[in-house]
């Protein structure tokens, strides 16, 4: 019920001394997840929200919500330079009221990928890795289409998709997306050569996938996307990492912590794919520089950071910020 959101945030008083708030326009309710706009002003706490997504060319009622979401809270937390920089230039957000606190990964040991994948069934293969919900906007079907380039070249790899069906697909389309992955495989001829493992998996399996890859592959066409959990669990791990040259990979893999290739053109993934697999030093250098630069996202760095500015946010004593007309927010 949408008076629930103000309900509920009037009964944090009692118990929070800060409010955290994640923020997707996907999961909260009303038209663009406008609820959170209810919630926020409802608090009788002071309340930091972490934006997951900020679009570069928002609808302007995608602009008002996220706008008033900034002014309404005491803090406001992105995962990259790329994105603080964008709410700045194109929502006029003061970037005095911006922190960058990094995606958080595990705290993962380097191990070497040959120890791990025994345990998997891959003992003896070249193990390419892509994880998470699956979906069109992952860019499968690309990696796929590069595939039979490497498999010439390489013909011990094996390439895991590892995810199930993001859910709202599956509500509305079933598992028609994942069949048209698998009709691709077979007219590639590629069955030997793409693992699907068809189900969300925890942490502790994730590990065991990530640590089995010898090259982590982010193929998404979208390149303003401004966050990638997975693109961060594959750096914590150590992986060498080959992406399309999205706002977050190109932020993160600079200076040599990855490959960067051409979007939509399978010939340059196979070439970046091809020549990792070439090199195993070239291979490990890279992912040892990717490894080296995530230590600062590890849970306990991240968590700390977050710790502070809780505690920095809960102490100030400041007079109510003053909301935009929810007229604005319904223009």
């Amino acid at each position: 019920m949408p008076s629930d959101y103000g309900r509920t945030a009037r009964s944090l008083g009692a118990c929070a001394d800060v409010v955290s708030i994640q923020h997707e326009y996907g999961i909260w309710g009303g038209d663009d997840g406008e609820a959170v706009v209810d919630f926020v002003r409802s608090l009788d706490v002071p309340a930091a929200v972490t934006l997951h997504t900020v679009l570069r060319e928002p609808t302007p009622h995608q602009r008002a919500i996220l706008v008033e979401l900034v002014k309404a809270t005491r803090a406001t937390v992105v995962m990259s330079r790329s994105a603080a920089t964008l709410l700045t230039s194109a929502y006029g957000v003061d970037p005095t009221r911006l922190d960058i606190i990094p995606h958080g990964v595990p705290d993962l040991p380097m191990v070497r990928s040959d120890t791990i994948k025994p345990g998997l069934g891959l003992t003896g293969r070249d193990v390419i890795l892509s994880f998470g919900l699956l979906g069109p906007g992952k860019g499968y079907e690309l990696a796929l289409d590069s595939l039979p380039e490497v498999v010439a070249r390489h013909p011990a790899v094996c390439y895991v998709i590892v995810g199930a069906t993001h859910p709202d697909l599956v509500r509305s389309d079933g598992e028609a997306y994942r069949a048209s992955l698998v009709a691709q495989v077979a007219r590639l001829r590629l069955a030997e050569h793409v693992r699907f493992v068809d189900r969300f998996v925890g942490r502790v399996e994730l590990t065991r996938w990530l640590e089995s890859a010898d090259i982590f592959v982010t193929p998404y066409p979208n390149l303003e996307q401004i966050v990638s959990g997975t693109l961060s669990y594959a750096m914590g791990a150590g992986r060498a990492v080959v992406s399309t040259p999205y706002a977050y990979a190109s932020e993160l893999l600079a200076d040599g912590r990855g490959v960067l290739v051409t979007p939509g053109s399978p010939e340059a993934l196979a070439a970046a794919l091809n020549r990792l697999l070439d090199d195993d030093e070239l291979r490990a250098a890279i992912g040892r520089r990717a490894y080296e630069h995530s230590r600062n996202m590890v849970w306990p760095a991240v968590g700390r950071q977050y710790r502070r500015l809780f505690g920095l946010i809960g102490a100030e004593v400041r007079l109510p910020l003053a909301p935009v007309p929810m007229s604005s927010i319904n223009a």
